[in-house]
């Protein structure tokens, strides 16, 4: 590594050697930003879908150990239970009738379409904030 002379960037014949963009590493490489703001957008999408559909899955199985009569000293049976009624957001006295499994069947059953429907919505409203195609 000499001295660097003006004439150190010319060619043998004259003329001035081409310059040659240096090689993009990894870390200076270009970030596409809308590929990058897609696939957050449809995980965010996709994570409030499955939300919602594990709220409903949880009512509609509180829905199946009650009219299935599930033992309720089972760990599964209880722990369905405490988490229906964590996601029941209010629909578990929304109708009374006197059966208690028809008021089961009634109340955490529109609980879960409520997930579905309210869970699909948003996801939707993410999507459309987010530049995606509804």
């Amino acid at each position: 590594m000499g001295a660097h002379h003006i004439d150190d960037d010319l060619r043998e014949d004259g003329g001035e050697k081409p310059v040659t963009a240096p090689e993009a590493s990894p870390s200076t490489r270009a970030v596409d930003w809308r590929a990058v703001r897609g696939t957050v957008v449809r995980a965010l999408s996709g994570g409030v879908r499955w939300l919602g559909l594990a709220a409903a899955s949880v009512l509609v199985l509180h829905v199946l150990f009650v009219v299935g009569e599930g033992n309720p000293d089972n760990g599964i049976v209880s722990f369905v239970e405490g988490a229906a009624e964590a996601v029941s957001l209010g629909f578990e006295d929304l109708f009374l009738p006197d059966d208690a499994k028809l008021r089961v069947l009634v109340n955490f059953g529109l609980g879960a379409l409520f997930w579905l429907v309210v869970s699909s919505l948003a996801a939707k409203i993410v999507r459309r904030i987010g530049g995606e195609d509804a």
